[in-house]
């Protein structure tokens, strides 16, 4: 890969209607980050970008509940949400607001531009209007019986029980959920986004051009395209939100799914300019590499909508990857916000302070990769345990230890390496482009895999040479035997960089590492011969059953049916 080369990386934009809870981390967050900490290790030009969705009625809905205003509320759950990501180590380069007046501008502007070359169609159509509140129902604003699975409680454009997509006339029995009232139908003007005039331009980019892309993905693009697309309104009878910049648009607002991926552009702007650089590269050179990480429920807006908005546009780059993922659920049922059945990463945060990367390993090695995937608590102390502790941790300290304890802390000099010492140093070296290519190919798990194996390798290799007998009888021996596996520790350090940030980190500074570029290793020379190290001190600690318990009884007691 070319040094040198720019990449412009999002990760979906969380909904600032609350705390964000570990699907989110799993699905778009955690992926999007060790994809970009690695092109960072390879000197590449990378823009990290995310923020918060802070328009749409899940937002003004809980206003309502907490009795503030939607801004009050965007306030809130921004800076929280902001906070808890970047204590996880999700590097972005910036984490800005749907909210902000480049955010505002960027959109207006966006929308004219399309406006101005005639490609909107404009509709009347019948819709739910409240008689009670005198005011048009968005989807979320109105519920019934799922058609589907018959669930009470189904909202206007999604059953959460089954996961059926819904339109609002679909529900059996409908009502306002702002009165409880039946609602009556109105006309009212909108703007639609003609999606089926670009369905030929849409199979040809994404089935025949983008067969790359996952297959969970591909196929649900051509799900979408094998049923026919039809116009989208990107316009809504709502107050919240950015105003449609017409005359005869009064009293409505850029429906927040137009709003939010445009948020992308609006934060390389304010990025751009924080830096005193030029945003456009990053958006309109067609060398840029541009990759949208999101969760299933998110493909249709980034491989549909987005595109054909960006096309239609004509001024920008299109996406070259979107690596979605799939759910992750929790102790077997789905993530659901308003059942309170969640792990929000502010509580995990506050429950496990200093244990961020063992929340990132534990994501990563069950992360949705092609199909939905379950997080328990027990799993969660099982790998900690297991695989950290006892694995990861025991190779690093008792390394480390045994220098101390045999060579006073300075690393021994690689005397005389067997044929097997050369043949595992010359396996170290190939790592970085077996570990670089799963990372290429987003297969986030099996590249963490494959680094945790060194590390139960340089377990295996330390037990089967045991320098704390060979050093009775050969200290050199013993000193060789040590030297490869610092080089071997180094390595790993090397490798989970992206992964476990701080682990990484912790081990460079036991061992003196030098900070190097993931092209230039040099492995017989990570760790030079004469050189002290620091004192071990441990990477990770035992998660007694007693803790995983309360985070059990925990998510019991806040189950809401």
């Amino acid at each position: 890969m070319h040094s040198k080369k720019r990449y412009t990386i999002t990760a979906a934009l969380p909904y600032a209607n609350g705390p964000i809870h570990l699907g989110h981390v799993a699905g778009a967050h955690l992926p999007a980050d060790i994809y970009v900490r690695y092109l960072r290790q390879k000197k590449a030009s990378v823009i990290f970008i995310s923020g918060s969705d802070e328009h749409g009625v899940p937002v003004t809905v809980r206003a309502q509940q907490e009795g503030t205003t939607p801004q009050k509320v965007v306030d809130k759950y921004h800076a929280l949400n902001k906070k808890s990501l970047e204590k996880l180590g999700i590097s972005y380069d910036i984490f800005a607001r749907t909210s902000s007046p480049t955010h505002y501008d960027t959109a207006t502007d966006f929308f004219k531009n399309l406006h101005q070359k005639g490609i909107f169609e404009v509709a009347e159509t019948a819709q739910y209007y409240d008689p009670i509140h005198q005011q048009f129902l968005s989807d979320r604003y109105i519920k019934g019986s799922c058609p589907h699975c018959h669930n009470p409680n189904a909202y206007g454009d999604q059953c959460e029980a089954c996961g059926s997509t819904l339109s609002p006339e679909e529900l059996i029995a409908p009502v306002s959920a702002i009165s409880g009232e039946k609602p009556i139908l109105k006309s009212t003007k909108h703007w639609y986004l003609p999606l089926h005039k670009y369905a030929d331009w849409l199979k040809k980019w994404i089935l025949e051009e983008h067969k790359d892309f996952k297959t969970n993905v591909y196929g649900q693009c051509k799900g979408w395209l094998d049923q026919g697309l039809r116009p989208r309104a990107v316009t809504r009878d709502l107050t919240w939100g950015i105003p449609v910049p017409l005359p005869e648009g009064q009293g409505k607002v850029l429906y927040v799914w137009f709003d939010a991926p445009i948020g992308y552009i609006s934060a390389t702007k304010e990025w751009a300019k924080a830096q005193q650089v030029a945003w456009e590269p990053f958006w309109k050179d067609p060398n840029t590499t541009l990759i949208h990480f999101l969760g299933k429920d998110n493909i249709v807006f980034h491989c549909i909508i987005f595109p054909v908005m960006l096309k239609a546009h004509g001024q920008f780059i299109l996406p070259q990857q979107i690596p979605a993922n799939a759910f992750l659920n929790l102790e077997g049922k789905k993530f659901s916000t308003s059942r309170n059945h969640a792990v929000w990463l502010n509580d995990y945060l506050e429950d496990f302070q200093g244990k961020e990367d063992v929340l990132r390993y534990v994501l990563c090695t069950i992360a949705p990769e092609n199909k939905d995937s379950d997080f328990t608590w027990k799993d969660f102390q099982n790998k900690n345990n297991n695989e950290l502790v006892a694995n990861l941790g025991n190779l690093v300290n008792r390394t480390v230890s045994l220098v101390h304890r045999y060579f006073k802390g300075i690393v021994p000099p690689n005397m005389h390496p067997s044929i097997a010492d050369q043949t595992l140093l010359d396996t170290l070296t190939a790592s970085f482009t077996t570990v670089g290519d799963e990372i290429e190919q987003f297969k986030f798990k099996e590249a963490l895999q494959f680094c945790m194996g060194y590390a139960a390798l340089g377990n295996k290799y330390l037990t089967d040479r045991a320098p704390w007998h060979l050093v009775k009888s050969s200290p050199e021996a013993a000193g060789t035997v040590l030297h490869i596996a610092l080089q071997l520790i180094a390595t790993i350090a090397l490798l989970i960089k992206p992964f476990l940030p701080t682990t990484s980190d912790k081990i460079a500074i036991m061992l003196g590492l030098k900070s190097v570029g993931w092209d230039e290793v040099e492995i017989a020379h990570l760790v030079k011969a004469g050189e002290r190290l620091a004192v071990p001190t441990l990477l990770f600690e035992k998660i007694e059953d007693a803790v995983i318990e309360a985070q059990r009884k925990k998510l019991e007691n806040n189950y809401t049916l």
